[in-house]
C-alpha cells in the first residue's frame, strides 16, 4: 500500500504475470513443504518411542499414570515418578579398615537430581503429546488440501472479513496444489485489499489464457526492469 496507485498497480501486475509465467511449476515446492510436515510428525513420534526405550518402557504411560496418581486417595496411591526416578537407593561404600583391609558399608543414598528429572520428563511427556497431536492435525490438514479443491477455495475466502473477490473459485479451479500454496503464503504476508485485487486480476488473466490459449501480457522478462537503464544517462567523457 506504500507509494502511488500506479506504482502499486504495476507491482501487482508484475506479481500476477510471474504467477502466470510459472503456472503449475510449484508442485515440487509444495511436495517438499508437505514432506517436511510429515517428517515433523515422524520426528515427534520417534522421540517418544526413543525415550520410552531409554526409560525401560515406562515413558508411554508415564503422563497418564501421574494424572491418575494425583486423583487417588493419599493412603492407597503409589507415586509412579518414584518408580521411574527413585529418590533413595541402597549404596555400597568401600573403605579401608583399621588393619588396612577393605571394608564394605551399606547405606541409603538420596538421589536429589531425580527430583528434578521426574519433573523434566513429565513436562516432556505432555509437550511431546501436544506436538504429536498438532503435527498430526497439520499433516491431516495438508492431505485434505491436496485431495479436496473445495477446501482450498474455502481457505482463500476465509481470508477476507468483509466481502470476497469474485475470482476465487475460478482461480482454484484453474490452478494446482503448488499454485494454491504460493497464493496462500502470499496472502499471509500481504494486505487484504491488495491480495483481493491480485486474485481478481489473476482470475481475469486465467480466463483470457484459457480462452485464447495465449498469454495476455508480455513475459516478466520482456517487461521494463524496476531499476533504471544505463542508456538513460549520458556517458562520461574522458578528460
Amino acid at each position: 500500500m506504500i507509494g502511488s496507485k500506479e506504482d502499486r498497480r504495476d507491482r501487482q501486475s508484475r506479481l500476477v504475470q510471474y504467477i502466470m509465467d510459472t503456472l503449475h511449476l510449484h508442485n515440487t515446492y509444495a511436495a517438499g513443504y508437505f514432506i517436511c510436515e510429515a517428517l515433523n510428525f515422524i520426528n515427534v513420534v520417534g522421540n517418544i518411542f526413543f525415550i520410552d526405550v531409554f526409560l525401560g518402557g515406562a515413558f508411554l504411560k508415564y503422563g497418564t499414570e501421574v494424572v491418575r496418581y494425583s486423583g487417588m486417595n493419599q493412603e492407597n496411591r503409589t507415586d509412579p515418578m518414584i518408580a521411574v526416578f527413585p529418590r533413595v537407593t541402597k549404596c555400597t561404600f568401600h573403605k579401608f579398615g583399621p588393619s588396612g583391609s577393605i571394608q564394605k558399608h551399606d547405606a541409603l543414598c538420596v538421589l536429589a537430581l531425580n527430583i528434578l528429572n521426574e519433573k523434566i520428563y513429565i513436562f516432556l511427556w505432555f509437550w511431546f503429546i501436544v506436538l504429536a497431536v498438532m503435527s498430526g492435525l497439520a499433516l491431516l490438514y495438508s492431505t485434505v488440501i491436496v485431495v479436496l479443491p473445495s477446501i482450498r477455495e474455502t481457505i482463500l475466502k476465509r481470508r477476507f472479513r468483509f466481502g470476497q473477490p469474485t475470482g476465487v473459485s475460478n482461480v482454484v479451479d484453474k490452478t494446482q496444489v503448488g499454485d494454491f500454496l504460493l497464493l496462500h503464503l502470499l496472502g499471509q504476508n500481504m494486505n487484504m485489499v491488495v491480495f483481493s485485487e491480485i486474485l481478481e486480476e489473476l482470475s481475469r488473466r486465467l480466463n483470457d489464457y484459457m480462452h485464447n490459449n495465449l498469454p495476455t501480457a508480455p513475459s516478466t522478462l520482456e517487461m521494463s526492469p524496476m531499476y533504471p537503464s544505463k542508456d538513460k544517462f549520458p556517458k562520461e567523457t574522458e578528460a
